[in-house]
């Protein structure tokens, strides 16, 4: 229904979802601006951009239902065009043969799980809000296929470690957003969605450790063997 979306997304807006928001679309800069401007992809997962873009595609459905706001409509636009081109980047001008050869997650492994669990835990049972869902668990578990890279290889450049490290403070944001609502007593109450945003964050703790450690002592981003 209309007036699902409606109420998710304009009484939302706070300052720890515009930060969050803000950081989710300095993610995409620092990535693009590493492949477009540095002309390679080395250490960066096609396949982890691949799951962004099916993320995106299928949570932003709604812009073909409704309007929002210009804001709402913009940021989401963004999202899609960015991502795509990214992955238009990666696969076709500037593939990494060694990065693309450690980077084997398989995808089904991420997209199955999900659909199932989408049409099982959702808040209604149409097919915006199915594909919704299933957008909020994929993204939990988008990121699997970077860290596998990360971990195979045990290089992170720069550029790279600041990609991830913003990634996953955008979900940090969004957990604060969550509480702040709650805070303020807007009833607001989605499990499956709280469950995925600490799921996703929790992915992201064992990079964040190695990466602040680094930047604290002016290193390199050190990973163990």
């Amino acid at each position: 229904k209309k007036e699902i979306h409606v109420t998710r997304q304009l009484s939302t807006m706070n300052p720890f979802r515009f930060i969050g928001d803000l950081l989710h679309l300095l993610s995409i800069l620092i990535l693009l601006r590493k492949i477009y401007f540095q002309k390679k992809s080395k250490g960066i997962s096609l396949k982890t951009v691949q799951l962004y873009a099916i993320v995106f595609l299928t949570r932003y459905l709604d812009l073909f239902v409704f309007f929002i706001s210009f804001y709402n409509t913009t940021m989401k636009l963004f999202y899609i065009s960015a991502t795509l081109f990214t992955w238009y980047l990666i696969r076709y001008k500037y593939p990494d043969a060694e990065t693309l050869k450690h980077d084997s997650f398989r995808l089904p492994w991420a997209i199955i799980p999900c659909f199932i669990l989408a049409f099982i835990f959702n808040d209604e049972f149409s097919f915006v809000e199915i594909t919704w869902s299933f957008s909020i668990y994929l993204e939990a578990i988008a990121i699997l296929p970077q860290i596998f890279v990360i971990w195979r290889t045990k290089e992170v450049e720069s550029f790279t470690g600041d990609y991830i490290v913003t990634l996953g403070l955008y979900r940090v944001f969004y957990i604060l957003n969550w509480v702040y609502r709650v805070y303020q007593g807007t009833n607001y109450i989605n499990w499956f969605v709280w469950v995925a945003g600490i799921v996703q964050t929790l992915l992201y703790a064992d990079f964040f450790y190695y990466y602040f450690i680094s930047k604290w002592y002016g290193q390199d981003i050190i990973l163990p063997a």
